[in-house]
């Protein structure tokens, strides 16, 4: 189908603010990165801006043995894997009940689940039942406070009501009770919306920081975003026994910050191009219904 002349000049301004758009989004974190890897006297003298200068690992090294960000990193990640196992799993416990239409009291269920999207505990009381529960500096506080999103809940429930009734009630009919229609035919049919809902998790504890704060005061368990924020906030990263004076004279502070900011996006930039080619589908399959 040919397009019109109109049509083209439409597009074609559309792909320029896109790519402007884009560049604006991406150039900051290029000039992160271009800090990360300059030798000092550039990054000092104000000559670096989207390519590195006398390009260099030093404050790589650096970021990892004058901070705890090793084990905070580690820490992320425990954070992150087993947040979005248990979140997954009682996110599918919930919505898969939910998109039965035989389910008593179902629109009952559904509509306060909704209400505490709009409404929630509080802060205040909210911290003072992990701390009755004896959670403060667990991370059983961080999963169960972040267990299940509404919103994804209710992405997840829409798909499940999707999947075609035909192939269910076969599977009924071959002798699959509720379970077994949901391990063996349901997820397997889910899994845009379950790599969709997992990566939406992934950012969220990967990224967690109000959480992490109230809730871990050793800093030994705290996680990469904690310690990245403080790092930002100190002028005495340099200080540390396990530095020598060439190293700390190599590396400018402002250069380990910049890595601090690079070492946080990275694994989420990583992440997202294997579980893309299921986040429009799962995403737009799952918002059908309401």
């Amino acid at each position: 189908m040919k397009t019109s002349r109109g049509e083209r000049i439409f597009y074609g301004i559309n792909y320029v603010l896109l790519a402007v758009i884009a560049l604006t989004c991406l150039m900051p974190f290029i000039h992160i990165v271009a800090l990360s890897l300059s030798e000092r006297s550039a990054v000092d003298s104000g000559h670096v801006f989207f390519w590195p200068v006398g390009l260099q690992f030093t404050a790589y090294k650096i970021f990892f043995l004058a901070s705890p960000a090793f084990q905070a990193f580690k820490n992320s990640i425990v954070i992150t894997v087993v947040g979005v196992v248990l979140s997954l799993l009682g996110t599918i416990l919930a919505a898969y009940p939910l998109s039965r239409n035989y389910l008593i009291g179902r629109r009952f269920l559904v509509l306060a689940m909704v209400f505490t999207m709009l409404f929630s505990g509080g802060l205040i009381p909210t911290y003072l039942i992990v701390k009755e529960m004896s959670l403060i500096d667990s991370y059983w506080a961080i999963w169960l406070t972040g267990f299940i999103s509404t919103y994804n809940m209710l992405l997840m429930r829409s798909y499940f009501e999707n999947i075609p009734y035909e192939v269910q009630e076969a599977a009924r009919i071959d002798g699959c009770n509720d379970t077994s229609l949901l391990i063996r035919i349901i997820l397997p049919l889910s899994l845009p919306m379950l790599a969709t809902l997992a990566l939406f998790y992934g950012i969220s504890y990967w990224n967690s920081f109000m959480n992490v704060l109230m809730y871990i005061n050793k800093s030994s368990l705290q996680n990469l975003t904690v310690i990245v924020q403080a790092m930002l906030q100190k002028n005495d990263l340099l200080n540390s026994p396990s530095l020598n004076n060439e190293e700390q004279a190599a590396v400018a502070t402002e250069m380990v910050k910049a890595v601090g900011v690079v070492v946080m996006v990275v694994p989420m930039l990583v992440v997202y191009p294997f579980l893309q080619k299921y986040f429009v589908k799962g995403v737009m399959l799952g918002s059908v219904k309401g």
